[in-house]
Formats: C-alpha cells, structure tokens, sequence
C-alpha cells in the first residue's frame, strides 16, 4: 500500500495551493480519504475527509469555504484545493485512507497514511 502526497510548497497568504495524492496498493473507490495536518508542536488534525459512497465531503471549521477535497477513482488519487491560504495553515499535510468511514475525522479510524508534504504560509 502506498499512498504519496506531493504539491506543498512555500506560498503568501491568500495564495492557493493544489495537494495531490496518489495512492496504489488497496480498492480505492471503497476507500474514505481524508486529509490532515500536523503544525510543528501541535497534535494531527483533521482537515477534510471524502467519502466513497456519493463523493460526500466534510470540513474542518478552520477550513470550510476555503479547501475542497475531491477525488478521481479512475487515477486512484485524491486532491485538497487550497485557497486563500493563512499563516495559521501551515503544518505537513498527510493524506490517508479509511475503509469504514465512519468517524472520518478521527485520526485513529484510518488504515493506512502517506508522509507528509510540507506547506508554508508566510509573508
């Protein structure tokens, strides 16, 4: 199983950034994936999550109205639509993958997790 995220990078705030994820190894489209981030000295925290049973999404508070999460079952590979970004948002990104999905923002309910991809908000 390999999930890799890659498209961080050192942006200004109210920039845009798009993260991808792709991921090999399990049935994807009976997957939820979810995104999270983890600041330097704060725990992991969720940041949207998608399901496979109609594309149903959730958000953290932090980031509704600012990221979208999609997925494309043909590539096997999930993105987070980054914009308006803040300096409050930078932290590694960690994609992962969910078969029951059913408490998608809990870290722990995940079965499997990429590395990280480093985004920097700063002016």
């Amino acid at each position: 199983v390999q999930l890799q995220a890659s498209g961080g990078g050192s942006v200004q705030p109210g920039d845009s950034l798009r993260l991808s994820c792709a991921t090999s190894g399990f049935t994807f489209g009976y997957y939820t994936m979810g995104w999270f981030r983890q600041a330097p000295g704060k725990e992991r925290e969720f940041v949207a999550a998608i399901s496979w049973i109609k594309s149903r999404t959730n958000y953290a508070d932090s980031v509704q109205g600012r990221f979208t999460i999609t997925r494309d079952d043909a590539k096997n590979t999930v993105y987070l639509q980054m914009n308006n970004l803040k300096p409050e948002d930078t932290a590694a990104y960690y994609c992962a993958a969910d078969r029951e999905g059913a408490k998608v923002a809990q870290a722990n309910a995940y079965d499997y997790w990429g590395r990280g991809t480093l985004v920097t908000v700063s002016s």
